[in-house]
């Protein structure tokens, strides 16, 4: 192994711990602090699978994972297939060059500028219909299913109660509360997640992607 693999290898792992320790403190701040209902919590995966590749988000997602409960009472949430359902997604859809923001003016880069918010746009779509489905499966799976009860009351679990009345299937429900809250929080995250890895992926300058 050459030196610039080991320093490749270096980069990316404090990458992903420092992408990891930040999701753990923005869901911190976001749940139990400031009560925002929304799910935050892989919006440093998201920048580090549009910087790193495919493995570097999957560990983060792993490691922001193991991370859980030490915020959701010791417990270790059943959502993180979600996390990584949105790791595939990102690496599979993601755009293949970076946009530019110093050079609007000229025709070229503004049409490939469009171009890439197009491509984000369908990520964010996709990102958000597949993990309303999986999640509320997830939920219905674990919740309604097996015996576990919620540490906390959730946006979806409010969505959730008032479509009780339409008499839906406890796992339709589950899905349909859930698209409100993630076509929100799934914008923030996918967006964000890749003007942040503008930045973090400098960091990496050099190195060829996973």
């Amino acid at each position: 192994m050459i030196l610039s693999d080991i320093i490749k290898i270096i980069k990316i792992s404090a990458l992903c711990i420092i992408a990891a320790a930040l999701n753990f403190t923005l869901t911190f701040l976001s749940v139990p602090v400031l009560k925002i209902p929304l799910f935050l919590d892989t919006i440093f995966t998201a920048a580090v699978t549009f910087s790193a590749g495919l493995i570097p988000g999957l560990i983060t997602a792993v490691l922001t994972w193991a991370a859980g409960p030490f915020i959701d009472n010791g417990q270790l949430s059943p959502f993180v297939i979600c996390s990584i359902a949105e790791v595939f997604i990102i690496n599979r859809l993601k755009p293949s060059s970076g946009i530019v923001l110093n050079e609007y003016k000229n025709e070229k880069t503004l049409a490939k500028n469009i171009s890439i918010l197009a491509r984000l746009m369908l990520l964010y779509i996709a990102a958000s219909m597949v993990i309303s489905i999986l999640g509320g499966l997830v939920d219905f799976i674990f919740y309604s299913v097996l015996p576990n009860s919620k540490g906390h009351i959730s946006a979806e679990d409010i969505y959730k109660a008032g479509l009780q009345q339409s008499r839906f299937p406890v796992l339709v429900m589950n899905i349909l509360s859930r698209i409100p809250v993630n076509l929100v929080d799934r914008f923030i995250v996918i967006f964000g997640g890749y003007f942040i890895s503008l930045g973090a992926g400098k960091l990496l300058a050099g190195n060829s992607k996973n």
